[in-house]
């Protein structure tokens, strides 16, 4: 016992890399507490929307309506601002790779490290959610790729079909690697750059040879993961032709609602959205840091590595890498397994109920708002701290003490949260997520089960699949980081 607390300082002391730029604050609190509370408001909420939510017709009218023909869209397109914006997304895109190249190590003093970690990849999948899929017309590969096909026919069309087998793997293979990235590998600004410029490449190749179409309907992940996010938007965006874009307002939640995922591998790819998360809070905790250089060499790395603590921390710390690897890889069929168990004890409540498939791409829709209420109470403390300094950052891109736009001085305090208040941030985005995900579960459950008292029932076991969701994401919040932020 000994040996192992001694590696377990050993790994304090030296530190671990951070996510992204810091980690986020946890509070510790008396856990139960919030815990019986979630799962209180989880069931009173199930109760009203059992006697209030009688009918599946009430519960699937979108009541779409069209805004393209209003005054500030007439005039935005009138300024042809889609065509201007898709120009600037490549451009940001190009600075990007050029920033990390010749700018700044420092990640904080580098512009492209905060603008795509923070305000692109974090801040714009938020803006999805409310104001619909703008991402579809600015995205800056497909502008390069529309691009390269206004003057070569073949490319536009591809040379190959998509095969259908393949359906959204890429997407999903691919978003494993940027997460493994974001979260286990030592990343820099250099290696940010290198890592967009290949995934420019690739997706060029990718557009050419089966097609702009579907290349970025199922493999590129950035499009998959923006267009799920969007379905929860009140808006919903369109190309208008010429350069335009339409505009449509919508109930919110209810283009969701309606859908039903098409494949096994895009449900995998939403599961992934909530087991990474859930192992970007996790992975950094000292419960998970005691698990293995504690309980796991106790019990089983000791014989492998040795006894003395400094000869068996550097072997340790080599395979320790593997080990979150193969956890992040794995957590997607955890989450997966545990969905499909509730979902076949949702299914002894119907006569005649469809196949286990058939009811995990149906239900699939209601883990969005879990989805997006686990990614933003992680990391809603990164934009606060790190991602308001773009502003400065947009003056001076590569830190070589330019003022472009004098803003390079603003902001460069560093910022503090209140600890009190991202806790309590966290736990109420953490429940209204899950009573969402329950009011939309039980509006499926009417859409897909004709009998309202078997829909009804077969939500009891979907009800406590919300609850151990709740309680999990509440418990990863309130676990302390042992991970030192790296500056």
């Amino acid at each position: 016992m000994r040996f192992a607390l001694s590696l377990l300082l050993l790994l304090y002391a030296s530190g671990s890399p951070a996510h992204s730029f810091g980690q986020v604050y946890n509070l510790p609190v008396p856990f139960w507490l919030y815990a019986w509370g979630a799962a209180a408001a989880l069931v009173v909420s199930f109760v009203i929307l059992a006697i209030f939510l009688a009918s599946p017709a009430r519960a699937t009218t979108t009541g779409e309506h069209d805004l393209s023909h209003c005054r500030l869209v007439k005039v935005l397109n009138a300024m042809h601002l889609t065509r201007v914006l898709r120009v600037f997304s490549v451009a940001l895109l190009g600075l990007c790779i050029v920033t990390g190249w010749w700018g700044d190590r420092n990640p904080y003093g580098n512009f492209n490290m905060t603008f795509f970690w923070i305000v692109f990849a974090l801040g714009f999948a938020w803006f999805c959610v409310l104001f619909g899929n703008f991402y579809a017309q600015l995205n800056p590969w497909r502008a390069v790729a529309g691009w390269i096909g206004m003057t070569w026919t073949r490319y536009r069309e591809g040379f190959v079909g998509y095969p259908q087998w393949l359906a959204y793997w890429p997407a999903l293979f691919l978003y494993m690697g940027f997460i493994w990235i974001e979260l286990l590998a030592n990343n820099t600004p250099r290696s940010l750059a290198e890592a967009l410029l290949a995934y420019s490449l690739l997706n060029l190749l990718g557009a050419g040879l089966f097609g702009a179409r579907d290349w970025f309907r199922y493999c590129e992940f950035f499009s998959v993961l923006f267009r799920l996010l969007s379905s929860l938007s009140p808006l919903r965006v369109s190309d208008g032709g010429g350069g335009g874009f339409r505009l449509h307002a919508r109930r919110p939640l209810h283009a969701a609602v309606e859908s039903r995922f098409e494949h096994f591998s895009l449900l995998l790819f939403l599961l992934f959205l909530l087991s990474s998360t859930a192992f970007d809070g996790l992975h950094e905790a000292a419960a998970w840091y005691r698990l293995y250089w504690v309980d796991a060499y106790r019990c089983c790395l000791q014989h492998v590595f040795g006894s003395h603590p400094l000869k068996a921390y550097a072997n340790m710390r080599e395979t320790y890498a593997y080990w979150q690897t193969a956890w992040l890889l794995v957590s997607p069929l955890l989450y997966l397994l545990t969905y499909l168990v509730f979902l076949l004890a949702s299914r002894c409540f119907v006569t005649n109920a469809p196949g286990l498939r058939q009811l995990a791409l149906h239900f699939a829709p209601s883990l969005l708002p879990i989805a997006v209420v686990y990614h933003v109470s992680h990391y809603f403390t990164l934009i606060e701290t790190q991602g308001i300094k773009i502003i400065s950052l947009a003056s001076d891109p590569f830190g070589w003490d330019w003022n472009l736009f004098g803003t390079a001085n603003w902001l460069q305090r560093n910022f503090v949260p209140d600890a009190a208040f991202v806790w309590h941030a966290q736990v109420g985005l953490i429940i209204a997520g899950h009573v969402l995900s329950v009011w939309m579960a039980h509006l499926i459950a009417l859409r897909v089960i004709p009998d309202r008292r078997q829909a009804l029932l077969s939500q009891v076991p979907m009800l406590l699949l919300m609850v151990c969701f709740t309680v999990a994401g509440l418990w990863i919040l309130s676990l302390p980081n042992m991970a030192p932020v790296e500056r």
